[in-house]
């Protein structure tokens, strides 16, 4: 969700009242929203966010959200949606080399450097004992980031850069598994040294790759 530049000059916009309308949502009451469940759970974790507080920041009234989304799972789902649907889709270069050591920095630093990363571990820290919220995070959340991480193999399979016929899901996993592995279990570092180290160690598999 990329934030406008407020008044006060801090990348978000001052927080006002916002009203939905008759036709639906007020796209910048839902932005509200959604920035403001970012911020939330950045500040006090998963289960320190609340719909009260998450309606005073946002600054709407409880019964709008209620009217828009069933809990804060949902808030928090749409959020991290939203955010890695602007900030991971994969950029294509041309090139699968470059293509997936620039998507794989990208996916290390949104989980590790960002509000929308946060959301991202807290959702999945919640779903191991809250089958609902896992039941959220696997359906809307897990398919669409799989995709993103399927997207550069894909078209390098197109430009004869990959053999036809890979499984590209089990590829994908095999290449970004592990890094998912050290943001959510290790804690250890997933610098461009060690998200090069993977890509590296991906084609060298493919060693008749064309260039």
């Amino acid at each position: 969700m990329t934030r406008g530049n407020g008044e006060n000059g801090t990348g978000t916009e001052p927080r006002q009242q916002h009203h939905g309308n008759r036709h639906g949502r007020s796209e910048r009451a839902r932005l509200a929203v959604l920035w403001a469940a970012d911020d939330l759970l950045a500040e006090k974790g998963f289960a320190g966010v609340t719909i009260e507080g998450i309606a005073k920041s946002a600054g709407v009234a409880k019964q709008t959200i209620y009217r828009w989304w069933s809990s804060k799972t949902d808030i928090l789902v749409e959020a991290y949606l939203t955010d890695a649907a602007e900030a991971l889709a994969p950029v294509d270069h041309g090139d699968l080399e470059r293509d997936l050591r620039a998507h794989l920095r990208r996916l290390a630093e949104f989980l590790t450097g960002t509000d929308p990363g946060a959301v991202f571990r807290a959702l999945i820290g919640q779903a191991q004992h809250d089958p609902a919220v896992a039941g959220q995070f696997r359906e809307r959340c897990l398919p669409e980031q799989r995709r993103r991480d399927r997207l550069p193999l894909e078209r390098a399979v197109r430009r004869g850069e990959l053999p036809s016929g890979l499984d590209l899901a089990a590829e994908a996993d095999r290449l970004i598994g592990p890094l998912y592995y050290r943001v959510l279990v290790t804690g250890e570092s997933v610098g461009p040294a060690f998200t090069d180290a993977l890509v590296d160690a991906f084609l060298a598999r493919f060693p008749a790759r064309p260039r």
